[in-house]
């Protein structure tokens, strides 16, 4: 199984959510784990994301991104 893991904002052109979008058109059964630092507010730099994406705010243990991990592949809803 394949995971794409992104930080919501990224450098250049292509923002996380873009990356995500890309992705899902491309390879629709890769789910997606966000990261991001501003987990109060995940309409970050015009990277909005929808409600039952995956987040998971930094900073994380190796522990908490395992979990999330492991629940994303088992297909469960973190």
């Amino acid at each position: 199984m394949e995971l794409l893991p992104t930080d919501v904002v990224l450098t250049g052109e292509m923002n996380g959510r873009a990356l995500s979008d890309e992705v899902c058109r491309r390879r629709p059964e890769v789910p997606v784990l966000f990261t991001t630092g501003y987990t109060s507010n995940a309409n970050v730099h015009h990277s909005r994301l929808d409600p039952g994406m995956h987040l998971i705010g930094k900073p994380f243990t190796y522990a908490e991104l395992a979990y999330k991990v492991r629940r994303m592949l088992d297909g469960d809803q973190c």
